[in-house]
């Protein structure tokens, strides 16, 4: 009954926001990345496979973020990255965003509730040609011109909503997805995947770990024994997927500790992991990228202390790149007929 109820409002809440004068425009495109499921879908490091992909077609990309658990939320705008330094903290910024800051330099950070004032800063201060709306799928007051939807075959498999299930809003919400990339799937399930939700338009979203870093050198660990043994902890929305790729990677790892997402930690809990390693056997930590930006403020730690980026990429490629720089002009050229 409550996830009948809840997959109704949405749709009546989509219906009410795409109604003429309901949702606010910024003045460059805005290319929207979102999800139907709640949590673990890949949605930061495919924002920074985009802005990466935009600024290399010379553009100067915004990523506008609300900044999901951020510890001190703060009224108005908070500018994270301008493009060319980072000017907030983890506190200020949400861990995501600041993640999002340092990986990609070239493109503006921007944390806000309200989205279109942040992207308004951006462009009149930063020279944004470009927005990149993070987890914008469901922030319907701002109008956008591309929406791209991740979704795996994991979300067919229990289609109930919250509370009861794992999805924001029904499956059918899909449709108003410009594309979707599909994670962890075959070509041939990607399409049928894109026939299912009634989605015209689909490439494949690919996952694989990126080289290890260390924590004290923000380069490649090459002096580290990055096969174990390890001990394993995370605090991200699926904790045991990263556990399960570190070992089919190769990796030793001794032990492991999940933690909740975002997970704010103390000094307490390092000292902890730090204990549980020894005891384990294991010489060294490793956790993710983004458990990292709640870490520094920790330096030095008690064990050496690496991270394993997630790299993700959209295929094919060429066609996605040429995809996407044909909706950004549609988007342009519409916005001009509109003005004139």
């Amino acid at each position: 009954m409550l996830g009948s109820m809840y997959a109704q409002v949405a749709a009546a809440r989509r219906r009410i926001c795409r109604r003429e004068g309901r949702q606010r425009r910024l003045r460059q495109p805005v290319v929207s990345v979102g999800n139907l499921r709640v949590g673990g879908t890949g949605k930061t490091p495919t924002v920074a496979h985009l802005a990466r992909l935009l600024l290399e077609m010379g553009e100067r990309p915004a990523i506008l973020s609300r900044g999901y658990a951020r510890p001190v939320p703060l009224d108005g705008i908070v500018v994270v990255s301008d493009g060319r330094r980072v000017r907030a903290d983890l506190d200020a910024s949400g861990d995501e965003p600041l993640m999002l800051a340092r990986a990609v330099e070239g493109a503006s950070v921007l944390v806000s509730a309200d989205r279109y004032l942040a992207g308004r800063l951006a462009e009149t201060h930063f020279g944004a040609t470009v927005h990149l709306l993070d987890d914008g799928f469901q922030h319907l007051a701002l109008a956008r011109g591309t929406d791209l939807v991740i979704v795996s075959p994991e979300d067919l498999a229990d289609p109930r909503t919250l509370p009861g299930g794992r999805l924001r809003e029904p499956l059918g919400a899909a449709a108003d997805a410009d594309a979707l990339l599909v994670a962890g799937a075959t070509d041939d399930q990607a399409s049928a995947m894109a026939d299912r939700l009634h989605v015209a338009t689909v490439f494949r979203l690919l996952r694989e770990a990126g080289e290890p870093e260390r924590l004290d050198l923000f380069g490649p660990a090459a002096t580290v024994t990055t096969r174990g043994p390890v001990y394993a902890f995370a605090g991200v929305a699926r904790p045991e997927r990263f556990f399960e790729e570190l070992r089919s990677n190769g990796w030793n790892v001794a032990g492991t500790a999940p933690f909740p997402d975002h997970h704010r930690y103390s000094a307490h809990d390092l000292a902890r992991v730090a204990a549980s390693a020894r005891t384990a056997g294991a010489t060294s930590l490793v956790t993710t990228e983004k458990d990292v930006m709640r870490l520094l403020r920790f330096r030095p730690l008690p064990l050496p202390l690496m991270w394993v980026p997630l790299v993700v990429r959209i295929e094919p490629a060429q066609a996605f790149r040429g995809w996407l720089a044909e909706r950004l002009a549609a988007e342009r050229s519409a916005e001009s007929g509109a003005r004139a």
